[in-house]
């Protein structure tokens, strides 16, 4: 994150539903932030990169200000007043065809506390006059007044040209590496910690954290280095049981979890110790190995169990994750820090395995060696043969075994072979696909290549043989 710190900084506040994430997806040409018509959708900051020309700025999306008295709201807005405090401006939205209410002139006022420069955005002005929407807004005394509409990209350009007017133009300083290191995405079901352990692991209060099912409703990508090692974590919303998920903002939050699992490359599975493993723990796990990613588990609130208590836990982990046995287990506390350090290694060799790439003739011994020391069962009074192997791709790791009868092996022998090639290979947190191909006869269609004398002489040949067993059963 060091290259995106020299970058102008620009946060985004107004009260809830003003179109702030709209805004930010505007800006940053993506769909990263969830948008729906519903107060109190953005409850994190959420970072990003826009442009405008060949300017670079960072934005920073937040939750609504709003004056009810709730601790969810207090602490959203305390991740909103932060955002102010590290930006270099501030964008004040409010929405144009509501007009001006109460609750603006009490953001202004408070914004005017904290000295940064401030920039008046009305939203959603398509169709009025320019000069009757700022007339409305004029008393809250910002001299700076944009019109815009986020939804239809109008206005920005001009926007963002005069916010960033008196900032730094770093357009010629070198760009923002591409690469943002391992992606990490921190999966599990509501309520188990994944927003306290990101925030652990960072060593600053930035997701938000409530002990409430679903405070996380949308996936954020955080970018961050440790031991001159980048990575990306991404905090994703809690997944529930599809009959447990009513609200519509619920069902994209379970869609864009899904989606940050797809692009990570490892998988932080969190699980609570003090509840044990779950059906839906189960279910989870099983969309973790079908994408192939490569995992870690993490077994949260480790702190406060009893010694019989751990010693249950670990004996019913065992048991219910003999599916996916190949994923290292670490028991953490991510409230008082117990444990998370040693994450990162884990981390970092389930990344390394599953980008490994293996020579082939390495492979083959090692499958000599295993059809040597245990071959596969007889299926029809036929054995199968392991010819050789190759490897066809990473994240997961792929390989091609070809032989014959190959499409008679068990799938209990299939496992043998995963199993066997990881410990071969050393591999630690990355599932093994292997796919099996049937070789050919090398004397299929052998006729086809004989010449017309060679195959009247072959006749002859088979005639030959026919009368000659003949006489001998006589």
């Amino acid at each position: 994150m060091n290259d995106m710190l020299s970058l102008p900084l620009i946060a985004i506040v107004g009260r809830p539903n003003v179109g702030k994430s709209t805004l930010f997806n505007a800006l940053t040409k993506k769909r990263d932030a969830l948008v729906a018509n519903q107060p109190g959708l953005t409850r994190d900051r959420r970072f990003g990169i826009g442009l405008v020309g060949d300017r670079p700025y960072q934005i920073i999306d937040t939750g609504g200000l709003d004056d009810e008295e709730d601790p969810m709201i207090s602490r959203i807005e305390q991740q909103a007043l932060l955002a102010v405090t590290e930006a270099d401006r501030v964008l004040f939205m409010v929405d144009g065809r509501e007009g001006l209410s109460a609750q603006d002139e009490g953001i202004a006022e408070r914004l005017r506390t904290f000295g940064t420069p401030v920039h008046l955005v009305i939203n959603k002005t398509e169709g009025f006059e320019d000069s009757l929407i700022h007339a409305d807004f004029h008393r809250l005394g910002f001299s700076s007044v944009h019109s815009i509409a986020a939804a239809h990209r109008r206005g920005l350009d001009t926007l963002m040209e005069a916010v960033l007017a008196d900032l730094p133009d770093l357009s010629d300083a070198p760009k923002e590496k591409t690469d943002k290191g391992t992606k990490v995405a921190v999966l599990g079901r509501p309520n188990v910690g994944k927003s306290t352990l990101i925030n652990r692991i960072l060593g600053e209060e930035r997701q938000l954290t409530y002990d409430q099912p679903g405070t996380t409703r949308d996936s954020i990508a955080i970018p961050f280095e440790r031991d001159n090692q980048r990575y990306t974590l991404i905090d994703t919303a809690g997944v529930r049981r599809r009959a447990k998920v009513h609200e519509t903002i619920e069902k994209f939050s379970v869609i864009k979890a899904l989606q940050a699992m797809e692009a990570a490359n490892v998988v932080i599975m969190v699980l609570n110790a003090q509840e044990g493993m779950t059906d839906q723990d189960s279910n989870l796990l099983g969309m973790a190995l079908e994408s192939g990613r490569a995992l870690v588990i993490a077994v949260n609130k480790w702190d406060g169990l009893s010694h019989d208590d751990r010693e249950r836990v670990k004996y019913n982990l065992e048991r219910k994750l003999h599916f996916i046995d190949y994923a290292a287990i670490k028991f953490i506390s991510a409230k008082h820090g117990t444990g998370v350090g040693d994450l990162f290694p884990l981390i970092q060799k389930a990344w390394e395995s599953a980008i490994i790439t293996a020579p082939t003739s390495r492979l083959n011994k090692i499958l000599e060696m295993i059809y040597e020391q245990h071959p596969p069962p007889l299926t029809n009074g036929r054995r199968a043969k392991l010819r050789y192997i190759h490897q066809i791709g990473q994240n997961p790791p792929r390989f091609v075994i070809h032989g014959n009868q190959v499409n008679r092996l068990l799938d209990s022998y299939k496992r043998y072979i995963a199993n066997r090639l990881r410990k071969a290979l050393e591999l630690t947190g990355t599932p093994i696909k292997l796919d099996f191909e049937q070789s050919e006869n090398p004397y299929k269609d052998k006729r086809n290549k004989l010449t017309p004398h060679q195959e009247k002489k072959r006749r002859r040949m088979v005639q030959h043989v026919k009368k000659t067993a003949k006489k001998k059963k006589r």
